[in-house]
């Protein structure tokens, strides 16, 4: 069976990623590991709105995405980050593929909670035999947006997104990259977190906002039998994320 890594990258990684990420990205696909990575873009995102002068609003590390914000969002993730992250990896000698939902309806989705959080949405649908042709052969760089049956896009939350195409494609391994070691409690990268765990810090404000938003959606990923590391660095396990029943 081919195994297939998922790696999801939050906005500042994009911008950070190491000699030694492209190596192993290349050690991955000498040894016929297939490659998805889903990206973020959540300063870029800020940057822009302030300059546009939106107000941005986010719930438990969801950001709230009206009309405006929207528009914003598909231009800085399919204009800007995602060109950014596909030149970097040709230069480094890796064949990719830039993706989006609306290359034979990657991702379909519905919404999340309108009233709560607008336009966002939950992906209910991926094209798994569309994008297993396309990582036979290329490292897929994926937005982490979706569209309706109808066709109305949906943004997602880039964690929720890796989650729903990591148990689609039967992932081995979900690699969450952000810009910090792991899940961190009293300045000590925890090796390893659990539901309970992840519930106590969540209550005792130990982790908060965006990390809150990756350990639930880890959770979710790991019951499907996919593991799960939060990491700043695909070469170190920074914390596991482990089910309930291990």
């Amino acid at each position: 069976m081919t195994e297939t890594v998922v790696i999801k990258l939050g906005g500042n990684a994009t911008e950070q990623l190491t000699p030694q990420f492209f190596d192993q990205l290349a050690r991955w696909r000498a040894a016929g590991v297939r490659v998805l990575m889903i990206h973020g873009g959540g300063p870029q995102i800020n940057a822009w709105s302030e300059r546009l002068g939106l107000t941005v609003h986010k719930r438990g590390g969801i950001r709230v995405t009206d009309a405006d914000t929207l528009a914003v969002t598909q231009a800085v993730l399919l204009g800007v980050v995602q060109p950014a992250l596909c030149l970097t990896l040709h230069q480094h000698g890796l064949p990719v593929m830039g993706l989006n939902t609306t290359d034979n309806a990657l991702l379909t989705g519905t919404l999340l909670d309108q009233q709560l959080y607008g336009a966002v949405g939950k992906i209910t649908q991926v094209n798994t035999t569309v994008l297993n042709r396309v990582l036979a052969d290329y490292v897929g760089v994926l937005a982490p947006l979706a569209q309706t049956s109808d066709g109305t896009m949906l943004n997602v939350n880039a964690d929720m997104a890796a989650v729903a195409v990591a148990r689609a494609l039967g992932a081995t391994r979900l690699m969450m990259v952000t810009d910090v070691p792991g899940v961190i409690v009293n300045g000590t990268t925890a090796a390893t977190i659990d539901p309970q765990q992840a519930s106590r810090w969540v209550q005792q404000r130990i982790i908060t906002s965006g990390m809150e938003a990756k350990i639930n959606a880890a959770i979710d990923c790991v019951h499907a039998g996919t593991q799960v590391n939060i990491t700043n660095d695909v070469t170190r396990p920074g914390t596991m994320v482990l089910s309930a029943a291990m």
